[in-house]
């Protein structure tokens, strides 16, 4: 995050477009990069900052250290008017970000308006196919898709695309495809799988496009019929 905000006070790209930076740490002494980032706010004249902090030491100022005691909380963006068509970036572990991306759906923001990054470890990843699934591959539920066709290589399956789903990721949870993920959004690669042959379209752009060969399903469209390795 703290990369992004440097990008956006290095190039002015978002001079006129409103930014929210929300910090939520325990107090001053657990609040990292407090001074570069509240220097790099100040050079952004539409951001707006609010740091909260649950366990506010004796000596932290209320109004410079931090704005609010307490949590970060679905609510908190409600009171301090965040719009609804906002992109959100979120960084946490994973408790925190289940829960904020369940509050946003809850909200109607789409999925991809949400990036994820986590921060911590996460469960254990399936690599590719699973020897052991709880549901065998199957067509997804309702009518299908006129798109172009999906093959699910080692799965057996090939289904036409549907524009119902955001993803190739979201039609391959949906067809029970053994697949992993972990930010939806292009950037921890954590979904890379081998494309055997098509085209893609993807949105958002990679930050860091796939190795030859391969898809980040998360973030990607079929343009022509595609096959993938899962």
């Amino acid at each position: 995050m703290l990369a992004m905000l440097h990008g956006a006070a290095a190039t002015n790209a978002v001079v006129s477009r409103p930014v929210w930076w929300l910090h939520s740490a325990r107090d001053r002494a657990h609040h990292s990069f407090a001074k570069e980032a509240d220097d790099l706010l100040v050079v952004l004249p539409a951001s707006h900052r609010c740091v909260i902090y649950s366990r506010p030491a004796p000596g932290d100022r209320l109004g410079q250290d931090f704005d609010r005691p307490g949590h970060l909380t679905l609510q908190l963006l409600h009171e301090l008017g965040i719009p609804e068509d906002a992109d959100f970036y979120l960084c946490g572990p994973p408790r925190f970000l289940e829960d904020f991306q369940k509050g946003l759906a809850a909200w109607g923001i789409p999925w991809p308006r949400v990036h994820v990054e986590l921060f911590g470890s996460a469960p254990a990843l399936t690599p590719g196919i699973s020897g052991v699934t709880a549901t065998l591959p199957h067509r997804p539920d309702g009518p299908s898709g006129g798109g172009p066709i999906v093959t699910f290589v080692r799965s057996g399956l090939a289904v036409p695309w549907d524009s119902r789903f955001g993803s190739l990721l979201e039609l391959a949870e949906a067809c029970a495809v053994p697949v992993r993920w972990s930010c939806r959004s292009g950037v921890c690669h954590n979904c890379e799988s081998g494309l055997i042959g098509g085209e893609l379209t993807y949105a958002p752009e990679p930050l860091d496009p796939p190795a030859e060969g391969n898809a980040l399903i998360c973030c990607a469209t079929p343009k022509t019929a595609v096959e993938l390795d899962l």
